[in-house]
């Protein structure tokens, strides 16, 4: 994760240490499994106490899926800046996309937490936790370009609830094959089979 330019002083320094704590929890949580590793080891790795460690993250599950914070608010304002009129499955399709691209950019790292959140009951857990939260997110941006009522109408919910069980999907396909394959152009299958039922 970078620094923004339009973070304080402070907030840049307290950033670049949740930066250092993950990365250390992210390489000893790969190399060792998740269970084997405690708070201490990865506090001592990162060169910190564990006092410090607890002033960043709550927990072992918040620094893996940290990694993944900012991903929900990124996607609903993708699917905000789509073009009025687009179809929504174009639309959906490149707001998938533009998340699927975030973590192939950073392929190493990425596949590493990928690869921890789908291993790990925990980390799944919380996972779809988080996931539950953007889709009410993405199924109240849906429901307004569409100008229907997302607490009675049931298209949003649902729209926004294939499109990531599309984006797991991918990432889980990418995982298992070790970055083999290409999330882009399994983004692009994935959602040239859920397309019809998006704009039926």
């Amino acid at each position: 994760m970078s620094t923004s330019p339009h973070l304080s002083l402070a907030d840049r320094k307290r950033q670049l240490v949740a930066d250092e704590l993950s990365q250390a929890a992210l390489t000893l949580l790969a190399a060792r499994g998740f269970e084997a590793v405690t708070v201490d080891e990865i506090a001592a790795a990162a060169g910190m106490s564990k006092r410090t460690f607890f002033r960043y993250f709550a927990s072992k599950e918040d620094v893996v899926i940290q990694f993944l914070a900012e991903m929900g608010g990124r996607m609903r304002a993708e699917l905000a800046a789509r073009p009025v009129g687009e179809p929504l499955s174009s639309v959906l399709h490149h707001t998938i996309w533009s998340a699927i691209d975030a973590c192939a950019g950073q392929t190493e790292p990425a596949l590493r937490v990928v690869r921890l959140i789908m291993e790990t009951p925990a980390l799944r857990a919380r996972f779809l936790e988080r996931q539950a939260q953007w889709q009410d997110d993405l199924a109240l941006e849906i429901a307004r370009r569409l100008r229907q009522d997302p607490t009675t109408d049931l298209y949003p919910q649902l729209a926004a609830g294939l499109a990531l069980t599309a984006f797991r999907t991918v990432l889980q396909r990418w995982s298992t094959s070790n970055g083999a394959e290409d999330p882009g152009a399994l983004t692009d299958q994935t959602f040239a089979l859920i397309a019809p039922a998006l704009d039926a």
